[in-house]
This record gives C-alpha cells, sequence and structure tokens, in this order.
C-alpha cells in the first residue's frame, strides 16, 4: 500500500492472519526482526472482543529487561494511519504503543505491558 508508512514490529496476536483480516482488513505482508532489551510475558485479555479475533484468552506482552539480554523475534510491517489507530483499539487497555529501534537498526512502534500490568 502507498500509504503504508508507519512502521509496527508485532511479536504476538497481531500476526496471527485471522487477526489482521478483523483488524486491518487485510494481510499485512511483514519481514521478521528482533527486539533486545525486552522480555516477553504473558498476561489476562479482560476484552471479550479481543479474546474472539484472537482466540486466546492470554496473550503475549514485552516489558523492559532490566539487564538488557533478552531478544524477542517478531514481524516488522509496514500499515497506514489508520491502521495504527486500528492496532491501537485491538491493544488497548494492556498494552502502551513505544518507539523503539530494532535489531535491523529500523525504527518502530510496538506495544509493551501498560504501567502498572502484572504479568504471569
Amino acid at each position: 500500500m502507498d500509504d503504508a508508512t508507519e512502521p509496527l514490529f508485532s511479536y504476538g496476536t497481531l500476526q496471527y492472519p485471522d487477526v489482521q483480516r478483523e483488524q486491518f482488513g487485510r494481510l499485512l505482508a511483514g519481514s521478521a526482526d528482533a527486539l533486545t532489551g525486552y522480555r516477553l510475558g504473558r498476561i489476562a485479555i479482560a476484552d471479550p472482543e479481543v479474546v474472539r479475533k484472537s482466540g486466546e484468552t492470554h496473550h503475549p506482552v514485552l516489558a523492559p529487561d532490566p539487564d538488557g539480554s533478552h531478544r524477542v523475534g517478531g514481524t516488522l510491517y509496514w500499515i497506514t494511519r489508520q491502521e495504527l489507530e486500528a492496532a491501537d483499539i485491538y491493544e488497548a487497555g494492556e498494552y502502551e504503543r513505544q518507539r523503539v529501534t530494532l535489531e535491523s537498526g529500523k525504527s518502530a512502534w510496538v506495544y509493551v505491558a501498560a504501567p502498572g500490568l502484572q504479568m504471569e
């Protein structure tokens, strides 16, 4: 898409084809990338609509890694501003969108644990 100007790094359910079709109305093309300095945990999802779309009651979530040694693999997508807003709706509540630098050196948006969120 020509207006796909927003880089989004996904390490969880936004990589699922069914979630992409429901949330963005299309399948996203992406490339493998990774993020260091964060650790991966899991959280319970409160929104029944998000659970319905993903088919999962618990989703992965990122939190800063105190020693900076953890690495989380995922996919870098280029999406439109409207799709980024749709992703914000999908990730509302448990997540916060932040800008990070990936291993590739590219800057991207990523959803991390919201302040005060308890990971499992």
